[in-house]
């Protein structure tokens, strides 16, 4: 049952909220709680005498409480509690925070501190947020989602928890990735918290840690696979198509066996993406036309490395190929430039275990038949760096420390102006440090890096890393879909938005060899990816035929600022 309506005053155009909820109910649905901040008409005519204190806050004033409390927590997993607790109270007031304070605030909410809460969630976990759907009550779905009381839901980030992070199979624990995305979503792409709803897949884990811990709170048995694993994800989107049919679904940590499967299976019949494999490599591939125009040179001309050929490297893979077929390479081209690496090597054509996604940017077998290897019968990292002259590395495989100082040098006598992606997260995960790139390349290595490192500071001079951070892609794009009542996410949207992403860079920025524009940016990047998206929609026949002007004018109106709404009482039914 809803418990409150947005509204507009016929007379004033005012919005309000009509509210069907009273007294308690009211201050226990953080959507509607604005605790102090309730003024006395409000207090009066929704039954708040005597639940509160005399006091009447503005939002402002609430503000300077949060800041004191956060600051006094000592840990960032301390302070991730904290404001997941505030979260849970008042959304609006959260909301404002994490606007207000989102560089500062982005590496609790999301990585790399989500992942360490994650590890720990079923034991930190005060109130359950979204919806958690299970073989045991995937029968009720209608019911559980028409039981929510959001007026509509637009957006839905889902997660079934088997590959979260770099941490692997986190079960149900993994639903803290979810909560994570929205609120970026809402602070980051402005789209309203009232449509926007976290969902946990939870079909089992095989985490035998998760399983023998008693305060789990997860399904206790093995994950479902095969046909049983297809059925559940069907009948979850049958589920959304039937209630609400135009939402966007965001596909979320699902490991590399079903990530491809379900994105393939579900993007022409469900309005959906998967950010770990479109978004990453829209970041990445972003990240790469900018260093082309730090280089004064096409991206057709670059021999790229890519190591880890899970989802986030395919997905690089794939934008970068794009990026290139724009500059006029053929494909055969294209599988020059482009060098995948994987756990057993190099990838080549027709090798044992070579999965059907890979096979695009597997090598020729003749490929290395003149090089000098390291070890005879294995093509591994370094010979790749050496051999194929690679002027681009980009790591993906959550294996701290991959790209050593040889590797780095090589790197740096094959190029004047190497680039360094080293996306894997959390920090203690990544490939190599800003330092490592900066001391091995004497500071003209171009870097990016999966989760925020401090500058460096070498032979007196300072070098920074950009944060090659997807929450530059997912937040646009999103909003770019909605807007456009698009009834499809395509490749050739991520295309659009990695141009727009690089084209953002200015040129003092990219003078300090920064690849993307800075984090305090965030907002105007979503609204700006969020237009060329919806120009692509349109353009493709897939979205509303509006003008240019109309789509930013829309795009505008719906970003949300946290604030208060007025509140009316209201009646049910």
């Amino acid at each position: 049952m809803r418990s409150f309506t947005l509204k507009v005053d016929p007379l004033t155009g005012e919005e309000f909220y009509e509210v069907y909820s009273r007294g308690n109910q009211i201050l226990t649905d953080a959507l509607l709680n604005k605790g102090s901040s309730f003024s006395e008409e409000e207090r009066n005519a929704l039954g708040l005498q005597g639940l509160l204190r005399p006091a009447c806050n503005d939002l402002d004033h609430q503000m300077l409480r949060v800041v004191e409390n956060y600051s006094r927590k000592t840990t960032n997993l301390e302070r991730y509690i904290n404001l997941m607790s505030l979260l849970d109270r008042n959304e609006t007031l959260f909301y404002r925070f994490l606007t207000e304070h989102l560089r500062e605030l982005l590496p609790i909410v999301y990585t790399p501190t989500v992942g360490e809460a994650c590890l720990v969630m079923s034991h930190i976990t005060r109130r359950y947020r979204g919806v958690y759907l299970s073989p045991e009550n995937i029968q009720n779905i209608d019911a559980i989602f028409q039981s929510l009381d959001r007026p509509e839901i637009g957006l839905m980030v889902v997660t079934d928890g088997e590959r979260i992070l770099g941490l692997g199979d986190l079960g149900s624990d993994g639903m803290g990735i979810s909560v994570g995305k929205i609120n970026l979503y809402v602070a980051a792409g402005g789209i309203h918290p009232m449509v926007s709803l976290p969902v946990c897949l939870d079909v089992g884990t095989n985490n035998q840690r998760l399983l023998e811990d008693p305060l789990y709170l997860g399904i206790r048995k093995p994950r479902l696979t095969g046909k049983a694993y297809d059925d559940f994800i069907e009948r979850f989107v049958t589920g959304v198509r039937r209630n609400w049919p135009n939402a966007l679904v965001q596909w979320e940590d699902f490991a590399k066996h079903n990530a491809f499967r379900v994105l393939r299976n579900y993007q022409d019949r469900l309005l959906s993406f998967n950010d770990d494999i479109q978004g990453t490599g829209a970041t990445a591939c972003a990240s790469l036309l900018t260093a082309r125009e730090i280089r004064g040179r096409p991206l057709k001309d670059e021999r790229i490395c890519i190591a880890g050929m899970g989802q986030a490297g395919l997905g690089t893979a794939h934008s970068i190929a794009a990026a290139m077929r724009e500059e006029g390479l053929s494909e055969g081209e294209i599988r020059q430039r482009i060098f995948a690496i994987d756990q057993p090597g190099l990838l080549l054509e027709n090798s044992p275990g070579l999965e059907e996604p890979q096979k695009p940017f597997a090598q020729p077998r003749d490929v290395a038949a003149e090089w000098t290897l390291e070890q005879p019968g294995r093509i591994g990292l370094y010979d790749v760096v050496k051999n194929a002259g690679i002027t681009t590395l980009i790591g993906v495989t959550a294996v701290k420390g991959l790209f050593d100082e040889k590797i780095l040098g090589q790197l740096a006598k094959n190029s004047e102006r190497p680039v360094v992606l080293a996306l894997s997260n959390p920090t203690a995960q990544s490939e190599c440090t800003p330092l490592e790139v900066v001391r091995a390349t004497d500071g003209r290595g171009l870097i990016a890096t999966g989760s925020p490192f401090d500058p460096v500071e070498w032979n007196g001079h300072s070098y920074h890393a950009s944060q090659c951070n997807n929450l530059y892609m997912f937040p646009g794009v999103g909003l770019g879909v909605l807007i456009a009542k698009s009834m499809k996410v395509t490749y050739r949207m991520f295309n659009a938005a990695s141009r727009t992403l690089s084209s953002l860079v200015t040129p003092e920025q990219r003078q300090q060899g920064l690849l993307l524009p800075g984090m305090d940016q965030v907002r105007k990047v979503a609204a700006k990816v969020a237009l060329a998206v919806a120009i692509e929609a349109r353009e493709s026949g897939l979205g509303r035929r509006m003008d240019d002007q109309e789509l930013e004018k829309a795009i505008a109106r719906a970003q949300w600022e946290p604030h208060y709404y007025e509140y009316r009482a209201g009646r049910a039914g």
